[in-house]
């Protein structure tokens, strides 16, 4: 649906987006992420038709965003992360007003409004003012301009910005309803709602594509090891003697200890690389030594931490060069 090849945007000396290639498929959502600066929203700007490339290529369905702009933002429909209505309008007005702007028929104005309307859950309130709407609405009827005549790609900049749980709840059940007939580009800064909501993560740090992938298989890559946290009712000294003799054993570290003389419950971190078979193992051997597990539990990488790996990794190299 969307083809990036080799996108630069340069602000004098300083890079926005640094040769930037990727696309995006057909009826998925795709999570946009990225630390402040790292080139999200002028790429977003750019794939709108809002702001020119310095040099690159984007299609939209392909059609050359540069060379057929009209044609290619009818495919689109956008959010921004301050939704684009005016307060003075009836939710009905304003969907009027943005289903001309659309070039939406005049013959098909009405079925498309009500479409849109009904999609996003504000039938109820189309006959009153936006400036009195709450701001779960008001995002609400921002989001029912950006699907408004059905356009193939929905892009969307930090949609639940500001919301309560509740309404975040009730905006993210709303994209996902979406996917079944529109591709979307989630950019947000909420970790927990791109994990939640998308199929895909593109991951920018410093204008750079640093990750694409699905959520899983981005924790899969960055899992190079796995850590096992146990706690153990015994003699620390014999449980690190244990532990450390079984094979696959990368590293120990006494996370905490009940008493001075290493008595009492004890817990480990173990890294290593055969997760299942070293549970096993060490369950049978901490039992021969009759020291009972009292917890043990495989700690993953969260898109949090992962997201802070791959962005740190990049400023790091960054700042060796």
């Amino acid at each position: 649906m969307i083809e990036i090849n080799h996108l630069v945007k340069k602000y004098g000396d300083h890079y926005a987006v640094k040769d930037l290639s990727f696309q995006v498929e057909k009826g998925q959502i795709y999570g946009f992420l990225g630390p402040n600066g790292a080139g999200k929203s002028t790429t977003m700007n750019i794939v709108t038709g809002y702001l020119a490339p310095t040099s690159g290529e984007v299609k939209v369905g392909g059609i050359d965003i540069m060379k057929d702009a009209e044609n290619a933002k009818k495919k689109i429909g956008y959010l921004p992360e301050i939704p684009p209505v005016y307060p003075e309008m009836t939710v009905e007005e304003y969907m009027t007003f943005a289903a001309e702007l659309k070039k939406i028929p005049k013959k098909d104005r009405k079925r498309a409004v009500l479409d849109a309307c009904q999609m996003t859950g504000i039938l109820e309130v189309q006959h009153r003012l936006i400036g009195n709407l709450s701001k779960g609405y008001k995002q609400r009827v921002g989001l029912a301009q950006a699907v408004l005549g059905g356009p193939e790609i929905i892009i969307l900049d930090e949609p639940t910005v500001g919301l309560d749980p509740k309404q975040i709840i009730e905006i993210r059940e709303l994209i996902l309803s979406l996917k079944e007939k529109h591709t979307v580009i989630l950019s947000s800064h909420i970790l927990s709602e791109v994990s939640a909501v998308c199929d895909q993560i593109l991951i920018l740090s410093k204008g750079e594509l640093v990750a694409s992938d699905t959520p899983e298989a981005l924790q899969k890559r960055m899992q190079k090891q796995s850590d096992i946290c146990v706690t153990v009712r015994g003699e620390k000294e014999n449980l690190l003697q244990i532990v450390n003799g079984m094979d696959g054993v990368e590293a120990v570290r006494v996370i905490k200890e009940s008493c001075d003389d290493g008595s009492g419950e004890v817990e480990i971190s173990i890294t290593q690389m055969a997760d299942c078979d070293i549970r096993e193992e060490l369950f049978y051997k901490l039992a021969e030594n009759r020291m009972p597990i009292m917890n043990l539990h495989a700690d993953t990488k969260s898109l949090e931490d992962i997201f802070l790996q791959l962005t740190e990794e990049e400023h790091n190299n960054d700042s060796d060069i």
